[in-house]
């Protein structure tokens, strides 16, 4: 990530997290037309995603990082992918790599076809699984790594330039606290901050005590990286979009 916004040291870091959120003027505000089809199809699955203010603000975000190596952790059936695929094709441009990771082998099919439609094969790796297994898997292969011994390729690559993380509301603050030490030192990650409990929850409201679970667990998270990242919240329509980066 450059620093030149900001100049030198923690607080040109700081700055230049802030402008990565800041809107970019000069590009459309239109959802991408493949976006807007598998928005349509994803209304049609009861599936959600995130508002197209949090997507614009992401897409300007990632623009003006132009990371090389990318992971996308819970990426669905491919809405939020579309928009990053129309940035490298607007902008002349594309990764070195590029991680889709999803749980779902289903969707695995539905997000190939999304790689295909972009040609983006030749960057583009489609990574199913759990998000708690691959990172025990990729963390076993590091240890193998150090003697000498491993065999292929980790499921996650390390030295990710940008991470973007969804994933249910009440574990995505688990999923980012997993995936942060995958994050090159000048690399940022976005994710949008976790549903709030609103009102009482009973002792016999199970999903709303995993909702609650899941945000003290983000506050935590937060209070936690505060000594090691840098780190910027942007309040938008349907959402708050946050921003991390390595102090």
């Amino acid at each position: 990530m450059s620093q030149e916004q900001g100049g030198d040291g923690e607080v040109g870091k700081e700055n230049v997290l802030a402008h990565l959120l800041s809107a970019d003027g000069s590009r459309s505000r239109d959802e991408p037309e493949i976006a807007t089809n598998i928005g349509i199809q994803l209304q049609h699955m009861g599936l959600n995603t995130w508002s197209s203010s949090v997507l614009r603000r992401l897409r300007d975000a990632l623009g003006r990082l132009r990371p090389s190596n990318i992971i996308e952790v819970g990426a669905g059936i491919g809405h939020r992918s579309a928009w990053i695929y129309d940035l490298f094709q607007t902008d002349g441009f594309q990764p070195e790599t590029y991680q889709l990771v999803e749980d779902g082998a289903k969707f695995a099919v539905i997000l190939r076809r999304l790689m295909l439609r972009h040609d983006a094969e030749a960057y583009t790796t489609i990574v199913v699984g759990n998000v708690d297994a691959l990172v025990a898997e990729t963390n076993a292969w590091q240890a193998a790594s150090s003697t000498g011994i491993e065999v292929g390729n980790p499921p996650l690559r390390s030295g990710a330039d940008a991470i973007i993380v969804d994933g249910p509301s009440e574990i995505r603050s688990r999923y980012v606290e997993q995936v942060l030490p995958y994050m090159a030192p000048n690399g940022v990650l976005f994710t949008v901050e976790p549903d709030m409990p609103l009102g009482d929850v009973g002792e016999d409201d199970a999903d709303g005590l995993l909702l609650v679970d899941g945000f003290n667990h983000w506050i935590g998270l937060i209070e936690k990286s505060n000594t090691t990242h840098h780190i910027a919240f942007m309040p938008l329509f349907g959402g708050t979009l946050v921003a991390m980066t390595r102090k």
